[in-house]
């Protein structure tokens, strides 16, 4: 297999697009953000539902801790699950095909959602939702890569980054202003007139495309691949549940999932006809820059976990004013994400993405020095400065990734990206959030010795739980609060340095096997461009 230096630095083969597809390219572009920003957002949107949703009826659903916890993680664990093989199909009947059925699920299911009677109705219509976006995300990069040239590849895979980055920032603040003027059900309801509006735009502008040589079917493999990554996932977020990694079942269904995933790799390293080439991780590039994305959505997705707990129930914004301070989160990507690669161009992915994940960690840093009265203004611009990390870390390790594998198979590629992307993410959450709740448990189960032993356990679960409790004692309550926001903090603290420590050790990966400064053109090169400047 050739080096990935040689394959990016090769001379743009001759155009294969048609030329009224290239013309339109733009548009197309914005139809793909417009269908990728509500699967992301949907992410993101509902965090800040999440009290709503706790409160009894009629107002919200009365779900508890642990339904909640399934409403979020029953998405990541079908979503992380179906990727791959949603790629695969894309690129075997069609990525227009697989983003038009997609779109029709996700919209299904929101309206469904929306209409929820109780808790388990809506972890079953957040899976269905889950099912839609599996089939839509991975399609949006891939019909990407088929209508851009190579040249224009980098720019328009950054707009694509900073179209991720703008959907998990306008998630919360959608969602804030949507519960300020209507019921809980609302922010999963103006899924369903996007949705119609992204499928007229999609049959009208998009064109369809697939491998032309997909060869025969690996229905084994697409099996191994699904069902080791459920069961992965699955552990991953029982564990997150239980905080508890020790657990039996946990443990054995992690291991299930990973000897799965093994039996997955040598079977398509044997296979003549396998769904994925797993020689490509054989380059040491391409496998670092899985690495990389895999490792920043674990420390993000951990951390912006508990970030919307802090601004909420410690410093008590309401969800609207919550999500307006991530803007500058959204701000930092959009920003920077379309122009990372100028960096890449004169510092090389190396530096690019390593100065990233080390700006990144520094900001996760900073959280464990945050308290109760610590200025506003430091949080917007620890999240501006988180934002401008992420954008260098994203574009370049999309990109290397994208252009790693032939254009034929852009849906297994994106597919890929998405998969580590997901995991990460997932892992992130339980992880981190098992660190959360032990840290909390522990600082405040001694201050609950006041409370019936029945409400102890209910209480010591989160700080959600205990200013719960604290509200429906009262008067007498009241001793509660301030406990449950030391306890918190301290519980922040420890999980922001866990953070941390995971981001730094992407910036080593980064360092290490990521590919310096490309090599300086000759000086004949550089007249040349300086006369067609001039003319």
């Amino acid at each position: 297999m050739p080096s990935l230096d040689h394959m990016t630095s090769a001379p743009a083969p001759a155009t294969r697009i048609p030329e009224a597809v290239h013309r339109r390219r733009w548009a197309i572009l914005g139809v793909l953000m417009l269908s990728l920003l509500i699967v992301v957002l949907d992410n993101s949107i509902l965090n800040v539902a999440i009290k709503t949703i706790s409160t009894p009826a009629p107002t919200g659903l009365g779900a508890t801790q642990s339904e909640l916890e399934w409403a979020i993680n029953a998405y990541t664990l079908v979503f992380a699950g179906l990727l791959f093989t949603s790629g695969l199909i894309g690129d075997r009947v069609g990525r227009k095909k697989v983003l038009l059925g997609g779109l029709v699920v996700f919209g299904a299911g929101s309206a469904l959602a929306a209409e929820s009677g109780s808790p388990t109705q809506l972890i079953a219509f957040r899976a269905l939702m889950a099912l839609g976006a599996a089939f839509v995300m991975p399609a949006t990069l891939a019909v990407l890569m088929n209508v851009f040239e190579r040249e224009e590849q980098p720019k328009a895979i950054g707009i694509w980054a900073g179209g991720v980055g703008l959907a998990i920032a306008i998630g919360p603040i959608t969602g804030g202003l949507l519960l300020d003027h209507f019921w809980w059900g609302s922010v999963f309801l103006i899924n369903v007139p996007i949705v119609i509006l992204a499928l007229v735009l999609m049959v009208w502008l998009v064109p369809d495309s697939r491998d032309p040589r997909p060869g025969r079917l690996d229905p084994i493999g697409v099996v191994l691949s699904v069902v080791g990554l459920v069961l992965l996932v699955y552990g991953i977020i029982k564990g997150g549940q239980l905080a508890d990694f020790t657990d039996p079942q946990v443990l054995s269904t992690i291991v299930a999932g990973l000897l799965v995933l093994a039996v997955f790799v040598v079977f398509e390293k044997r296979s003549d006809h396998p769904s994925l080439d797993v020689t490509y991780f054989k380059n040491k590039v391409f496998s670092a820059a899985m690495a990389a994305i895999a490792l920043v959505f674990f420390a993000l997705m951990g951390v912006t976990f508990f970030a919307v707990f802090y601004t909420q129930s410690v410093r008590g914004y309401s969800p609207l004013q919550s999500g307006l301070l991530m803007l500058p989160l959204a701000a930092a990507q959009l920003i920077f994400a379309p122009r990372a690669r100028l960096l890449v161009d004169r510092f090389g992915n190396k530096v690019t993405t390593g100065g990233g994940l080390v700006l990144l960690a520094g900001m996760l840093a900073a959280f464990a020095g945050f308290e109760a009265d610590t200025p506003i203004w430091v949080l917007e611009v620890v999240f501006f400065l988180m934002g401008t990390g992420m954008a260098h870390v994203m574009t370049p390790t999309s990109v290397v990734i994208m252009q790693a594998l032939p254009r034929e198979k852009a849906g297994s590629a994106s597919a890929l990206s998405n998969t580590f992307r997901q995991v990460g993410g997932a892992l992130g959450i339980a992880v981190l959030g098992s660190v959360l709740s032990t840290a909390y448990r522990n600082g405040i189960e001694g201050k609950l010795g006041l409370l019936p032993p029945g409400l102890r356990d209910t209480a010591a679960e989160s700080i959600e739980a205990t200013l719960g409790v604290a509200a429906k004692l009262g008067p007498r309550g009241k001793s509660l609060v301030t406990p449950a926001n030391d306890a918190f903090l301290h519980a922040m603290h420890v999980t922001a340095l866990c953070g941390t420590v995971v981001a730094l050790l992407g910036a080593v990966v980064a360092f290490w096997f990521l590919p310096g400064k490309p090599p300086a053109r000759q000086k004949g090169e550089e007249q040349q461009e300086l006369v067609a400047a001039a003319e």
